[in-house]
């Protein structure tokens, strides 16, 4: 039986998007995810508990994913436990469902790891495990007036650790095509911490302080070579340059962006952003990453009849596309690398870090939602193998089949599959057949 009371997680490297099904329906909350140490006030701080800190300087941030994957399962249960907790969704687990996103190729002994979590520490009654692209033709990202939703689209993610390009055909993830760029919001934000603190302030161990610069000053250029001449030319007195007045936490006064012709305190440091405003951001389109390499060999992998519906249907999530700019820059580059009888159009929203979220929120309404999880009892007679069974995956189905000949050795048992819906991966009927968790054969093969 599912549970009526569903959780929603979009469980990001940078930041955890959470929300009840008919309470955060608009809105969720946006809890860090990481286990933070103040240098200031000398106080650790566990996801939500960040809001209560008064000092940001100098802070050391212990982070559950390193380089894509989540690796520190200590930290996370951490930043899990106070989600769930009665200070923010006071939610009981054992009484609700859950609907979490996961990152892009995740190997398969995390995923049972997630698994474990999931109905062993936490007891949810049931269980949705997915990627944020793949919710989102659920969403309204792509939608228009009178139309149905596209069965063909583009969802260009680009988080906390990388750039990815996923297409979606017909609700399912075409992972033969998806193709990654190894840059993300933490590489900008590491990269305009070196690049100011070789030219003006020592900002090495700012990072909270560098991302809300970033995020208030940057931009992505649509003429870089123009930008970079004007500044070249006029350092201080050209339209792009700003000036940002560093934060003073012990009066209480947050960091901002300098007024024009506002006088200067005697006590304000600021920080002056010229080129660095666009130089940082062009990182993700220089040598023409989101370009080329990505988009435009992604859908070359495509059938050839349904490429022009791909380039026709682009949708921008995760938080550097809300870069100002970002948009219209790579709606630049795509028209120079689409074929000359296809259309162009790509799609954003005004906060595109919900947009999976939201997308989840309408998948978990509908009444194939109910269909598509894993339910504790499910898990309880098969193990992982369940969850692998019923979860779209990017593994080839060799691997699902291989490894269910494994099982079926190991078990001598067959399971009764004739109730499993199509919402999986078709497997063969070997792979099928077995039961039990097969951890150890999961583990040996990842």
């Amino acid at each position: 039986m599912v549970p009526s009371n569903t959780v929603v997680l979009d469980n990001g490297a940078s930041t955890v998007k959470a929300g009840i099904l008919g309470v955060h329906d608009d809105q969720p909350l946006i809890i860090p995810n990481s286990v933070v140490r103040s240098k200031g006030d000398n106080s650790t701080y566990v996801g939500h508990e960040l809001t209560k800190c008064r000092d940001f300087t100098s802070l050391r941030f212990r982070l559950p994913f390193e380089k894509g994957f989540l690796v520190d399962w200590d930290a996370q249960k951490a930043v899990w436990d106070g989600i769930f907790s009665s200070e923010v969704l006071g939610v009981n687990t054992s009484e609700a469902s859950l609907l979490i996103t996961e990152p892009y190729f995740n190997l398969p002994n995390l995923q049972d790891i997630y698994d474990q979590f999931v109905f062993e520490e936490y007891e949810f009654g049931a269980y949705f495990r997915c990627t944020p692209a793949s919710l989102i033709p659920h969403g309204r990202l792509l939608a228009r007036p009178g139309l149905p939703q596209p069965e063909c689209l583009l969802v260009i993610d680009s988080g906390f650790s990388f750039t990815h390009v996923v297409p979606i055909l017909n609700g399912a993830v075409v992972w033969e095509a998806v193709k990654r760029v190894d840059v993300g919001g933490k590489l900008l934000t590491n990269h305009l911490k070196e690049t100011i603190s070789f030219r003006q302030w020592n900002m090495m161990e700012e990072t909270h302080i560098v991302n809300e610069v970033k995020e208030a000053c940057c931009f992505v250029s649509e003429d870089f070579n123009r930008d970079l001449e004007a500044c070249r030319v006029r350092p201080h007195a050209n339209p792009i340059v700003q000036e940002y007045i560093f934060p003073d936490y012990s009066a209480n006064r947050p960091g901002r962006i300098r007024r024009p012709g506002e006088p200067l305190d005697e006590s304000f440091q600021v920080l002056t952003m010229n080129n660095e405003r666009f130089t940082i951001p062009e990182i993700l389109f220089h040598p023409t990453d989101i370009g080329y390499t990505t988009v435009a060999a992604s859908i070359a992998l495509l059938p050839e009849d349904l490429q022009g519906m791909f380039w026709a249907n682009i949708g921008l999530i995760g938080g550097n596309t809300a870069l100002p700019g970002f948009r219209q820059r790579l709606m630049s580059e795509l028209r120079s690398l689409a074929p000359i009888d296809c259309e162009v159009a790509v799609y954003s929203s005004e906060r595109p870090t919900l947009e999976a979220y939201n997308s989840a929120i309408a998948f978990a309404m509908r009444p194939e939602f109910s269909q598509c999880v894993v339910t504790r009892e499910e898990y309880q007679e098969m193990g992982n193998s369940a969850c692998r069974r019923k979860f779209r995956d990017w593994k080839p189905v060799e691997r699902e089949a291989a490894r269910g000949r494994d099982q079926t050795r190991g078990k001598g048992q067959k399971g009764k599959m004739d109730d499993e819906d199509d919402h999986s991966p078709p497997p063969t009927k070997k792979a099928a057949r077995g039961r039990g968790r097969g951890r150890g054969t999961a583990r040996r093969q990842a």
